[in-house]
C-alpha cells in the first residue's frame, strides 16, 4: 500500500500550515493511516514538489530555493491512495510558501490512478484573496477531481477508510481521545518536512470550537463554529506527549495554538465570555518545558481581548506563565475586526474597542519588556476586517481613531493585520453576504489601509525595534532583487530586508537600520567595514553617504576606533560590541 499526501498548506481562524509552519493536517493522516495499515508507505509531498516537477522553476511561486528533491512523478504513479489537503480561509502574504487552491492541484494530479481523497478545510472553498464570496466552482470541481471529500476530520475518515472502506464516513468526527494516537503516530511526519529540523515551527492543537460561539453564537464570517459546534478542550498529558515525540524527533520551535482563545483553554463556559484557568495554563507550559528544556521557541497564537478586560487578575497570571515558560516575540492576536459598535453589534463580535484597549493595556504591562532575541516577551496584535455589513464611512474613522489612540498613549501593538471579509457557505454571512461592503466601499478600503500603514503602522514599527536594536537568530529565506528576506522562527515575525545577498537558511543576527511600514532593514553582524559594500555602509547608522565615501578612502582600518571617529557621535554607541576589523 503506498500512500501520497500532499500538503496544499492550511490557512485558516484557528490554525496555520504554511512553511515553516507543520500543521495538523498531514501529521494526523499519517498517524491514522499509520494506526490503521502499519504495511503502508506514506510519502510527504508539498504542492511546491509538485509545481517543481510539472512546471519546472516557473511554477515556484516565491523566489526560494527549489523544494526537496522529491521522486514525486514516480510516487505519484504508483500511489494507490492520493490525499491532498489544502483550504485557504485567512488569506495573507506569505515569504517562501504560497498556498495552494483545489483548481491547481485537480490539474497535477488528475492523470494518477490512484485512489483521489480531499480533506482539511479546503472543503468549504479557498479565498484567493480578501473581499470575495465563495462560488461553487471549486467545490464543483472537488466534486469531479475526487473519489471522496471529507467533510468532517480527515484523519477519522482516513482511519476508518484504511480499515474497512465500506464504512467509512466522509462526515464523521473525532474526540481527542482518538485522536491521542493519530497524534503521536504522525509526528514523525516531520522528517519529510522540507524545513526540518532547523526551520520546523509545529503547531500544537489545544481547543475545538469557539467559546462565544458556544454561548452566544459565533461572529458572522468566521468558519470555525461551522465546523465544531461545541467546545472541546484537549487533555493537558496529550499536548505535552506530543510536544515530547517532536523534541525528541529534534523539533525545537513550537506554537501552542489551533484555538480561538488561549486565555480561554480549560476555562469555565460563562455566555459571551468564560472564566480563564490559570492553574490549567500553568500546568500546560510547566508540562511543556519539563519534556522540551531547551525549546528555542515557544509562542501562542489567538485571544479574546474581552476575556483579559473581564477577568484582569487570572489573564495577568496567564500572561506571566507565557512569559516564564515562553520565549520572547510571543504574541496574541486580537480579534477586534471594527472599532464601530452598531458593525460589532450587527455581526456578533468577540469584543468591544473599551475592551480591546484595556487588553492591549494589560499586555503591555506585563509583556513589552525586551526579551534576549530583541523582540518583546508578549504583546497584542489587532485583527481588522473590512467589508462586513453595517459599514459605513463613521465605521473606518472609528476603527482609525481606536488604533492612533493606542500609538499617542505609547503601548505597543506588535501588528495590524487589516483584511477584507471572505464569505464562506454556512456561516451566518453566507445568508446576508449581498450586504457585503467590500466593492461598495473599495476606495474608502484603500485610503484607510493607507492611512493606517503610513500614519500608525510605521510609527509603532520604530517604537517597537528602534534603529540599534538587534534581533536574534533571523532565518535568511529568500533573495529576491538585491535583498535577502528572513525573520525570526515564531508567531506573527518580523519581516527584515538585508540590502545584499547572504547564505540561505542560516540563522544571524541582525542591527536594524531602518523601517518600512510593516518590515525592517537590517545587517548582519558583526559588522567588518573593511569588507562592506558601499550599499549596506550607506545604511548604517550615523554614517550617510558623505561619510561612506571617507570610509572608502581611508579603509582598510587598522583599529575599531579609526573607523567610529567617522561615525556621528550620537551613534556610536550602537558600534561598539558589533564592529570587527
Amino acid at each position: 500500500m503506498i500512500v501520497a499526501i500532499i500538503d496544499g498548506y492550511t490557512d485558516e481562524p484557528a490554525g496555520l500550515g504554511v512553511p515553516p509552519y507543520l500543521g495538523i493536517y498531514p501529521r494526523y493522516a499519517y498517524g491514522a493511516i499509520k494506526k490503521a495499515r502499519k504495511d503502508a508507505r506514506i510519502f510527504y509531498l508539498t504542492i511546491d514538489d509538485l509545481r517543481f516537477t510539472f512546471e519546472g522553476e516557473q511554477g515556484i511561486k516565491t523566489k526560494n530555493k527549489t523544494p526537496n528533491v522529491h521522486k514525486t512523478k514516480e510516487i505519484l504513479e504508483k500511489a494507490d491512495v492520493i490525499i491532498y489537503i489544502g483550504g485557504l480561509h485567512t488569506p495573507g502574504k506569505y515569504l517562501s510558501a504560497v498556498p495552494s487552491q483545489v483548481e491547481e492541484v485537480a490539474k497535477f494530479i488528475k492523470p494518477f490512478k490512484g485512489i483521489k481523497i480531499l480533506g482539511g478545510p479546503a472543503f468549504m472553498g479557498s479565498a484567493h484573496e480578501g473581499g470575495t464570496k465563495i462560488s461553487s466552482k471549486e467545490l464543483t470541481l472537488a466534486q469531479a477531481v475526487f473519489d471522496h471529500i471529507a467533510y468532517g476530520d480527515l484523519e477519522a475518515f482516513l482511519y476508518d477508510f484504511f480499515t474497512n472502506p465500506k464504512e467509512a464516513n466522509p462526515l464523521r468526527f473525532r474526540d481527542y481521545s482518538e485522536l491521542r494516537d493519530y497524534a503521536l503516530l504522525g509526528a514523525e511526519v516531520v522528517k519529510q518536512f522540507p524545513d526540518y529540523p532547523d526551520f520546523v515551527i509545529v503547531e500544537i492543537e489545544t481547543q475545538r470550537g469557539c467559546p462565544k460561539a458556544a454561548g452566544i453564537g459565533g461572529c458572522s464570517f468566521c468558519t470555525e463554529p461551522v465546523r465544531y459546534k461545541s467546545i472541546e478542550d484537549r487533555p493537558i498529558e496529550d499536548i505535552v506527549k506530543e510536544v515530547e515525540v517532536f523534541y525528541n524527533l529534534g523539533v525545537r520551535h513550537f506554537r501552542i495554538g489551533r484555538q480561538s482563545c488561549i486565555f480561554s483553554y480549560m476555562a469555565k463556559p460563562n455566555d459571551r465570555v468564560p472564566v480563564p484557568n490559570p492553574e490549567a495554563i500553568e500546568k500546560l507550559f510547566k508540562g511543556i518545558r519539563s519534556v522540551a528544556p531547551e525549546v528555542k521557541t515557544l509562542h501562542v497564537d489567538n485571544a479574546n481581548p474581552a476575556v483579559i478586560a473581564n477577568y484582569p487578575e487570572e489573564s495577568i497570571r496567564i500572561a506571566k506563565t507565557l512569559i516564564k515558560y515562553g520565549t520572547p516575540g510571543n504574541v496574541v492576536a486580537f480579534g477586534l475586526e471594527t472599532a464601530d459598535p452598531k458593525v460589532a453589534k450587527l455581526n456578533n463580535l468577540n469584543s468591544t474597542p473599551e475592551e480591546t484597549y484595556e487588553a492591549v493595556k494589560i499586555l503591555n504591562e506585563v509583556g513589552a519588556k525586551r526579551g534576549y532575541n530583541g523582540m518583546p516577551w508578549l504583546l497584542p496584535g489587532i485583527n481588522i476586517l473590512f467589508g462586513l455589513p453595517g459599514e459605513t464611512k463613521k465605521t473606518y474613522e472609528l476603527t482609525y481613531e481606536f488604533l492612533k489612540k493606542i500609538l499617542d498613549e505609547g503601548l505597543l501593538v506588535r501588528r495590524i493585520n487589516i483584511r477584507q471579509v471572505v464569505v464562506f457557505p454556512g456561516t451566518p454571512l453566507w445568508h446576508i453576504r449581498d450586504k457585503v461592503k467590500t466593492e461598495k466601499h473599495k476606495t474608502l478600503i484603500k485610503h484607510y489601509k493607507y492611512k493606517i500603514r503610513h500614519e500608525i503602522d510605521y510609527p509603532m514599527l520604530k517604537r517597537l525595534v528602534p534603529v540599534g536594536t538587534i534581533l536574534r537568530d533571523v532565518r535568511a529565506e529568500v533573495f529576491d532583487n538585491g535583498l535577502t528576506y528572513g525573520r525570526q522562527i515564531g508567531s506573527y515575525p518580523l519581516i527584515v530586508g538585508i540590502p545584499k545577498e547572504i547564505e540561505l537558511n542560516r540563522f544571524y543576527d541582525v542591527l536594524i537600520v531602518d523601517h518600512g511600514f510593516r518590515s525592517i532593514t537590517g545587517v548582519p553582524i558583526p559588522i567588518n567595514p573593511n569588507i562592506e559594500s558601499p550599499k549596506v555602509l550607506t545604511y548604517l547608522p550615523g554614517i550617510g553617504k558623505k561619510k561612506v565615501v571617507r570610509i572608502l578612502a581611508k579603509r582598510p582600518f587598522k583599529t575599531k576606533e579609526e573607523f567610529l571617529e567617522i561615525v556621528e557621535p550620537e551613534k556610536r554607541e550602537i558600534y561598539r560590541d558589533i564592529v570587527v576589523i
